[in-house]
Order: structure tokens, then C-alpha cells, then sequence
């Protein structure tokens, strides 16, 4: 017999691809919920059966207006509604961040059900470094707005990961080669399904690889951090110590140019010595 569940908000992560990842909390969420809030409910009546739930479903989407957000927040005052996306965690490229928000502003109770994450998931299969990552979701589809969001982010030490469809593949890859520079990088598809794939390479062989052969499917792209910067040219040394001596005492502009560039302090002390001297 399934428990009732207490009245609120229950955010349910559900399968990215095999159905036997559903947590057997989140089919006991979906089996004892009053209603669940589904993207679409043609997806989600296969995952409901899945999970033996026969429980009403109600459409809440990128659509759906500040009305049905605010018929849910009632509804929740006693009764529990489970939200649940087409696959996945629920708020993590799908709607839902409003529903929380606005739930937790009503003072109702809110919870999760963890579960699987194309992007996670993807991240472990790509054996990239997985340390610091930052989520980008779907970059734009127009290439001048799509340059834009990476050029953003160029420069982070940091795991990017990104959602996109087959038919920008391409496109995408190669705008993030030109952007980023040609990094390693992995494409990972059907994460979970029978035709699980992962490919690796750099960007732009990567971007040559989906040119030829349009990836199907759903698909993450995994891209590394930039690679360490050149140590900086004597010149450049050179050039930053002569401005800093115009506004800085010789010790100072001698600390903060050996700082910025990683080379002795002591030499470029004794330099800035020799020339302010010479001044």
C-alpha cells in the first residue's frame, strides 16, 4: 500500500533514456501524488505505467501561464503534486524554476526526488575533468547571439557543458572551436538508450564528424577548460614593467608585474632598478 504524501510540491527526476533508472522513491512519489505536472503528457503516461501509477496528470510547460502556476500553488495548500519533466531533473533545461519559486513564497512544502541528469551523466562518460563545470544549456540559435554566449565564457578554467539538437551540431561545434579555441571535447548521445554513443576529439573534429553525419537522437557536448596560457615573452615583461614604473614605486611595480606574470621578482626588481636609473 502506497503512503499519502504530505501536501506540497515533490520535483521528481525522472529516466534520461532506460526506464529502469527511476528511483523507486520518485515511482512512489509518482503512485501517491494527488496529480503530477507533466511538459507532456504523451511522454509521461509511458513513464506513469512504467511506475504503476494511475494518478491524474496536468500540463505545466514553457507555456503555461502565471494561472495555471498559481492554480498548482493552491492545490499544493492540500494536496501533493508531483513535477515531473520529459526526462530527467525537472528545472534543469525544462520549466519549473517559477513553480519553486512561487511555492516556496506560498510557504508550501517543497522536496526532491533526485535522480538522472543528461548533463552529469554525460560528464562521466566524456573523461574530461569534472572538478568544475558550469552548465550552459542550449546556446542560442542565431550564430551572432551563439558567438556572443561563448565568448562569455571563453577564458573560465572550468568543464562546459552543453545541450543541442542534431541539426545545430555542426554549427555549434564549430562556432565553439572559433570561439574557445580547438579543445577536446566530447559528444555524447541517447545517454541510457540502446544506442548509447560517445565520441571524442577536438572541436573541430568533432564539428567535421557531425557535417558528414547528422547526430539523431538527444546529445550533450562536453568541452575541456583551456589549456595553460604561453608563458608571457620578455618583451611583453618588458613593456609591462615600463608602465607600471610610470604611476608605481620601483618595489611595487616590481611585485605586481611579477605577480601578473609569474616570473622573479627579484630580477625584475634589480630591471626596474636599471631603469629607473636610467630615466
Amino acid at each position: 500500500m502506497t503512503a499519502q504524501l504530505e501536501p506540497g510540491l515533490y520535483i521528481v527526476a525522472g529516466p534520461i533514456g532506460n526506464l529502469s533508472d527511476l528511483t523507486p522513491r520518485a515511482a512512489e512519489i509518482l503512485r501517491a501524488a494527488d496529480v503530477v505536472a507533466v511538459e507532456d503528457s504523451r511522454v509521461s503516461a509511458r513513464l506513469l505505467r512504467h511506475a504503476g501509477s494511475d494518478r491524474p496528470m496536468l500540463p505545466y510547460h514553457d507555456h503555461s501561464d502565471e494561472r495555471v502556476r498559481a492554480r498548482l500553488i493552491e492545490r499544493m495548500a492540500s494536496e501533493s503534486v508531483a513535477l515531473l519533466s520529459d526526462a530527467g531533473t525537472p528545472l534543469i533545461s525544462d520549466p519549473g524554476y517559477k513553480l519553486v519559486r512561487d511555492a516556496r513564497a506560498a510557504g508550501r512544502m517543497v522536496t526532491t526526488a533526485p535522480g538522472p541528469c543528461a548533463a552529469i551523466a554525460a560528464i562521466t562518460l566524456s573523461g574530461l575533468p569534472s572538478d568544475r563545470f558550469l552548465f550552459m544549456g542550449f546556446l542560442p540559435s542565431k550564430a551572432k547571439a551563439r558567438g556572443d554566449a561563448l565568448a562569455e565564457v571563453a577564458g573560465l578554467r572550468a568543464t562546459l557543458v552543453f545541450y543541442e539538437s542534431g541539426p545545430r551540431c555542426a554549427a555549434s561545434l564549430a562556432d565553439m572551436a572559433s570561439a574557445l579555441g580547438d579543445r577536446p571535447a566530447a559528444l555524447a548521445r541517447e545517454v541510457s538508450k540502446l544506442h548509447e554513443t560517445v565520441l571524442d576529439g577536438s572541436l573541430s573534429e568533432l564539428a567535421a564528424a557531425c557535417a558528414e553525419r547528422e547526430p539523431k537522437g538527444e546529445i550533450v557536448i562536453v568541452v575541456a577548460p583551456p589549456g595553460e596560457a604561453p608563458p608571457a615573452s620578455e618583451d611583453e615583461v618588458e613593456d609591462a614593467l615600463v608602465t607600471a614604473l610610470k604611476t608605481m614605486p620601483v618595489s611595487k611595480a616590481a611585485g605586481e608585474v611579477a605577480r601578473r606574470f609569474g616570473v622573479d621578482r627579484k630580477a625584475l626588481y634589480a630591471r626596474a632598478l636599471e631603469l629607473r636609473e636610467a630615466e
